[in-house]
Parts: structure tokens; sequence; C-alpha cells
């Protein structure tokens, strides 16, 4: 019983900036801008996080503040790089996907980049420790749940589910969530409605931007203990197969997240499980993307997302 408190703590983990970056996507899209630059911003964010950390704190002595510090830059770095895909998508009507897949190779270079430039060498320094983990009082007491969810667990688990409600609220809830949906759908109709398409797709992109950089600081801070270009190692595509695979619906998002990250940790503990223990590790270090691979190819037909996402957006088409 200890091995599956022990996996799901880890999947807990591991599904956190899965979870955060795309909910990112899930604004992107819901505005009608299709994202796959999250895996680049996310890079963005966690070398954006862990210079700072690592410059703020470099003996550990104030290492809370220092964390907030570099997960806040990280969150505005995320937001400043997604104005170049917003640019260039929304405003020079560039195709998303290309302009999408430039940001993540620009993303992988400039932050090698700037590592040579601050560090002298292809990754930051480590830092001492990053998000450390909390027990919950009186809660990590109920039985069995308590074992899940409220021991020895990332606070960053804790903001994600904070995240998954106010993104839910946000965009199926309040007025302004249904004209950025309507702007996903059929933005004619909602400019002649009097709703600002190109502010409401800015905003969606913007937003993330931001939630990606976030996910890449919380990354870097809970999985390792440096930022090098191999960080974030396809998480980002990770969290939009997440967004199709929970049909861009917050909850969804939430289900198909963890379904990812306990596919990632199964490979850390599949030595300790008699039957997996003969399976060549290889095959654990590739499983949770070969998996990616299969949800999309068995769910994505039907999975039906905004309407215009993707399109550029033609004032004169009805």
């Amino acid at each position: 019983m200890s091995l599956f408190y022990n996996m799901f703590t880890i999947t807990l983990m591991i599904s956190a900036p899965i979870i955060i970056a795309a909910l990112g996507g899930l604004f992107s899209e819901r505005s009608g801008v299709v994202n796959i630059a999250l895996d680049g911003i996310m890079l963005v964010g966690a070398f954006v996080t862990a210079a700072v950390v690592v410059v703020l704190d470099p003996s550990g002595a104030n290492s809370k503040t220092a964390i907030l510090i570099g997960l806040a830059a990280g969150t505005l770095a995320g937001m400043v790089f997604s104005l170049l895909h917003a640019y260039a998508s929304i405003d020079l009507n560039a195709d998303q996907t290309v302009s999408g897949t430039a940001l993540n190779l620009l993303a992988a270079g400039i932050t090698v980049y700037l590592c040579q430039i601050f560090f002298n060498q292809q990754r930051t320094p480590a830092f001492i420790r990053g998000i450390t983990r909390i027990d919950v009082p009186v809660l990590k007491d109920i039985p069995v749940l308590g074992e899940m969810f409220f021991k020895q667990v990332h606070p960053t688990f804790y903001l994600t589910i904070v995240l998954v409600f106010v993104t839910w609220y946000v965009v199926f809830k309040t007025p302004f969530g249904l004209r950025m949906r309507s702007c996903g759908e059929f933005p004619q109709a909602s400019a002649s409605m009097g709703i600002n398409v190109r502010r409401m797709r800015y905003f969606g992109v913007l937003v993330s931007g931001a939630l990606a950089g976030l996910a890449g600081g919380v990354m870097v801070l809970t999985q390792d203990v440096q930022f090098t270009v191999v960080t974030v190692h396809g998480f980002g595509f990770i969290a939009i197969a997440a967004l199709i695979f929970g049909k861009w619906n917050p909850f969804g998002v939430l289900g198909a997240g963890m379904f990812f990250g306990f596919s990632q940790t199964l490979g850390f503990y599949a030595k300790d499980i008699p039957f997996l223990a003969t399976l060549p590790t290889e095959f654990f270090s590739m499983f949770p993307y070969v998996l990616t691979i299969i949800a999309l190819v068995i769910f994505a037909g039907k999975s039906v997302g905004p309407k215009a996402s993707g399109e550029i957006y033609d004032t004169g088409k009805r």
C-alpha cells in the first residue's frame, strides 16, 4: 500500500505543470488561437524561474521568498514570450501552427544562449532546494485520502486545483467568458455584437503564456535542481494532448493531466512492480509519449474543439 501512496504523491507532482499549461491552452483556444508553443513557453518560464531563484538565493537562507519571486518572474516571462505568438497570429495573420513551432525552436535556443551569457554554461547553477512538500494539519489524518492528497504533497498541486476552479468559473460562468468563447466559435458574429475579437484573442494568448510560464517554473522547482534545455522534455505537448483529451473543459483537463502524470510515474516505479520489472527501462521512458499518441488517435476525432480555433480572423467572412 505504501508503494501506491508514493506513486500517487509523485503523480500529483508531475500532473501539476501539465494541468496548469493545459489550462493556459484552454484560454487560448477558447478565444480562437491554437497555441502549440506551450512547450517553448514552459521552457522560458522554467529558465527565468530557476535563474531568479539562483540569483536571489545563492545560500538558500530565504528560499521561500526567492521561490515566490521566481515563479512570478517565470509567469511574467511566459506572458511576454507569448506576445510574439499573439502578434504573429492575430495582427500579422500568420499560420498559428507555424508561429507556435517557431516559438518552440526559439525558446530552446534563447534559453541556452542566455545560460551561456549569465552563467558561462548551458544550464543554471543548481539551487539548494526548490518547492518542498508539506503536510496539511488535520486533513492528513483522514484515512486513505489523507495519505493520498494531504501528506507530503507539493503545495503546487493545491494551486493547480484552485486554477481549475477559477478557469471553470471565468470561462463558463461569467459574461466575459461567454464573449471569449464566442470569439472561438464564430468571431464574425461576436464582432457584429460589438465584441472586440482582437482584444479577446490577445487576452487568451497572454493568459496561456502566463500559465505556461508558471507551469515551467513549477516543473523546474519540483522535479529538478537546476534548469537545462531538457527540463521540460515535451511536457508542453503532453499538456496540449491533455487539453484535447479533456475536451477543452477544465475538469476534463484535470482528469487527463492526472492520467498522463500517472503514466510518467509508472516508469519510475516499474522496477518495484513484479510483472513490470522484467521489461526494459527504455520502454517506460517512452511510455508517457506513446500513451499521448494513442490517446490522441483514439479520442482526438471524438473531441470537438472551438470551431474557429486555428482560423485566421477575417472581418469580411460571413
